[in-house]
């Protein structure tokens, strides 16, 4: 299965090389690099083009790019879909952990069961070097204040084409929204690997201050709401208490 990962990026020339790093040191030989930049302005298109001569002459892999305004991440995160050509797709705004990380990911899809739509592992939130805080994701359901960490989601294509794309209308939520609309029907199924494959850079559109966590809350509340979610607000504060237990989990 061809794998397209989804990169979207907005002047970020320090980040960057890590994530494409980690997508270069991939064992998984069928790899499609979307990359869609906001314009930027500090170094980052070189960066990603340069990265795009480099691929060119490795085997199993692609790079898709542009730069060009956008109406912000999920808006690129759409176009980057629409980009994209991969039979599983994965959002890699981060680092991957490990070498094998996509192939684990992937066979852990394979190996899921004729009800399984996808793949997740454990992650860490990282400033720096530093590790702020850890997910342990487990298993769970959206009704019990569960979900899983959409930086590690591998999803098969035809979740998207069935279930559709972002919500642009939201500022924090639009990814707690989306695996609402696919995880609210209990039939289907993500395998799940125990293990931390990605680090996430902290600072992100939900947890990056207090006003942002608000925001990530009352949006989160709503994506249950528009969705006919019961209980929307139990479980909303089940979610919050599900995070806020996550500071006690380091490495």
């Amino acid at each position: 299965m061809k794998v397209s990962l989804l990169v979207t990026v907005y002047n970020v020339k320090e980040s960057l090389p890590i994530t494409l790093a980690g997508i270069e040191e991939q064992d998984y030989r069928d790899v499609e690099t979307v990359i869609v930049d906001g314009a930027s302005t500090d170094g980052t298109v070189e960066l990603i083009r340069r990265f795009a001569a480099k691929m060119a002459d490795r085997q199993g892999f692609s790079v898709r790019w542009v730069s060009e305004p956008d109406a912000g991440l999920y808006d690129a995160m759409n176009k980057a879909f629409s980009m994209s050509t991969g039979d599983v797709i994965a959002v890699c705004n981060d680092k991957l952990c490990t070498p094998d990380a996509v192939s684990r990911l992937v066979a852990a899809l394979e190996n899921g069961g004729p009800r399984c739509i996808g793949a997740h592992s454990d992650l860490v939130y990282v400033d720096g070097e530093r590790v702020v805080r850890q997910w342990h994701m487990g298993q769970g359901k959206i009704s019990q204040g569960w979900m899983p960490g959409h930086p590690t989601l591998f999803l098969r294509r035809s979740v998207y084409e069935k279930y559709g794309l972002y919500d642009t209308a939201y500022h924090c939520a639009a990814d707690y929204e989306f695996m609402v609309r696919f995880l609210k029907e209990e039939e289907n199924r993500l395998a799940y690997v125990p293990e931390i494959l990605v680090a996430m850079f902290y600072g992100g559109t939900s947890n990056a201050g207090l006003g942002n966590y608000l925001v990530s809350f009352q949006e989160g509340y709503q994506a249950l709401r528009k969705n006919g979610v019961p209980h929307p607000l139990w479980i909303t504060l089940r979610r919050t208490l599900r995070v806020l237990l996550q500071f006690f989990h380091r490495q």
